[in-house]
């Protein structure tokens, strides 16, 4: 009787659901979840559950393969040499091959005051305590978002939209990564919405106290609640267990997600950096990167040459309250096209996405592999940009 391949995967979010997923297409690889959580978090709605509309949970039986085991648990470090991974409530779980999918959480590092002071955005404990603190102040009172990306236009209109008085405070540009035309739209939206918007070079947030925020041109801003919407970090459990990291931590591998260090280690979404070149922080990625991971087991496995990743992106989209949105077309490498909708089509475009990226894990559950992209769908000239550069190869 053949044993069972033991495969980890450490995190459930969209990527490592993606990974488990697509590994039980082999009934001899025997695939155990460790997340902290009981339930999956649509981290795309997290800012909903601050509104109010959703409460951004969906039960893992949804999402995940009945033939994965979940582990409610978290990895204190991975034993690499000894081919395990501790738990932080004690004990160890055996693996054969690891998927490494802890994702990415905030970053208040570098700003006085923001870790004792903000409130960030990034998991669903954090939208919850940022949602019962606006809860205990009036309507009134003024709330500052830091960070012009996705997630602090998101919150700032979300809030907006519920009566807030919403200043956001971007830094050098709102929207940095949306067409010009794009950013005018969410601009006027916002506008609209009655929420104050700071960028330039001036706009840096350089302290936040209990009530305000100071800005680089010293301007003092009173906030009674400050949102941190200003960039991800990602945990530190690769490089606390001595594997190879890029410098904002995440795990160093090759093209093919392996890391650099290992060969039966590999990663997948937020925290990955292929050949330390990463792609943007995003569902849209991990969604890809997950499945990628994966199969770079199964041929390892099977005894074959993994093949090397290549996504394809086509779209940003930000919701701007419950009534709008902007989808901004992009490129395959990702870089924004000119083409892009507002208004109530791109709201139900929003909410398609939300819903669907659900019901596309559902699908690879049920049946593992389903989910292949044409070829055309990919960009594959990042092999071009590493053509002119050393790249990490797997030891």
């Amino acid at each position: 009787m053949t044993e069972n391949i033991e495969v980890i995967v450490i995190g459930g979010g969209y990527a490592g659901v993606m990974a488990a997923n697509r590994l039980s297409r082999r009934d001899d690889v025997r695939v155990t979840v460790v997340n902290p959580r009981p339930h999956f978090v649509a981290r795309i709605r997290l800012h909903q559950l601050v509104g109010g509309s959703d409460d951004a949970v969906v039960d893992y039986a949804t999402v995940l393969t009945e033939r994965a085991r979940l582990v409610v648990d978290s990895v204190a470090w991975i034993d690499a040499a000894e081919r395990r991974v501790v738990l932080t409530t004690g004990g160890a779980l055996p693996y054969d091959h690891l998927v490494y999918a802890v994702g990415s959480g905030s970053d208040v590092r570098g700003v006085p005051g923001a870790a004792e002071y903000a409130l960030p955005l990034a998991t669903l404990e954090e939208a919850e305590r940022l949602r019962a603190a606006l809860a205990a102040e009036p309507a009134a009172a003024p709330v500052t978002v830091v960070g012009g990306g996705p997630l602090g236009i998101e919150a700032a209109a979300e809030l907006a939209e519920l009566g807030r008085t919403v200043t956001l405070v971007c830094g050098d540009e709102l929207g940095p990564d949306l067409h010009p035309r794009g950013r005018q739209s969410v601009a006027r939206r916002l506008s609209g919405l009655g929420v104050v918007v700071l960028d330039g070079a001036g706009a840096a947030v350089t302290a936040v106290t209990r009530d305000s925020v100071r800005l680089r041109d010293g301007r003092d801003l009173p906030s009674t609640v400050t949102v941190w919407a200003a960039g991800f970090g990602v945990p530190d459990l690769a490089a606390r267990s001595g594997l190879t990291t890029d410098s904002l931590g995440r795990l160093l591998t090759d093209e093919t997600l392996t890391s650099v260090d290992d060969e039966r280690i590999v990663a997948a979404g937020d925290a990955a950096a292929p050949s330390d070149l990463p792609y943007r922080m995003s569902c849209q990625g991990a969604v890809q990167l997950g499945p990628y991971a994966a199969d770079t087991v199964l041929s390892r496995i099977e005894g074959k040459q993994p093949a090397p990743v290549a996504l394809g992106f086509v779209s940003e989209c930000i919701s701007l309250g419950r009534r709008d949105a902007v989808f901004q077309s992009t490129r395959l490498d990702d870089t924004a096209r000119g083409f892009h909708i507002t208004g109530q089509l791109a709201a139900w475009l929003k909410e398609l996405i939300c819903t669907g990226t659900v019901k596309q894990l559902g699908l690879e559950a049920r049946r593992p592999g389903l989910l292949r992209y044409p070829s055309w769908t990919r960009d594959h000239r990042r092999r071009q940009v590493l053509a002119g550069r050393e790249t990490p190869a797997a030891g």
